[in-house]
């Protein structure tokens, strides 16, 4: 649908610091939940975080929790995910996905999806 679309991604070293960013057409975007999710070569969607569509109830992966911050501006229509202290493990690529209001940790639960972007984390 190009609903939502990421950028942000690219290639750094471990300990350096990524900004991602999700922005959204459309007017309904106050009324979304979103996450983001990752996926690394040959594994499954992995849950990193999520924000209420107030920005009420913000949840973190345990792999994630201290490096990763979430946050949404309504007036943008964007959801940014400042990622620091990056891992080689966070090497994945990372999608943003909305639902309708409350956010969960699911990725089937998630209608709309980005086309994700990629991010490498290697020395």
């Amino acid at each position: 649908q190009g609903w939502l679309l990421e950028s942000g991604g690219g290639s750094v070293h471990p300990g350096d610091s990524l900004r991602l960013s999700c922005g959204a057409s459309g007017r309904n975007f106050p009324t979304y939940a979103l996450g983001w999710f990752r996926q690394a070569p040959g594994k499954e969607y992995e849950f990193v975080a999520s924000i209420s569509w107030n920005g009420a109830t913000i949840d973190y992966a345990d792999s994630v929790k201290g490096r990763f911050t979430l946050s949404r501006d309504n007036d943008k229509s964007t959801v940014f995910l400042q990622m620091n202290s990056l891992k080689p493990e966070d090497t994945a690529v990372y999608y943003c996905a909305a639902r309708a209001y409350s956010s969960s940790y699911y990725s089937h639960e998630y209608a709309i999806w980005g086309q994700g972007t990629q991010v490498t984390v290697s020395s």
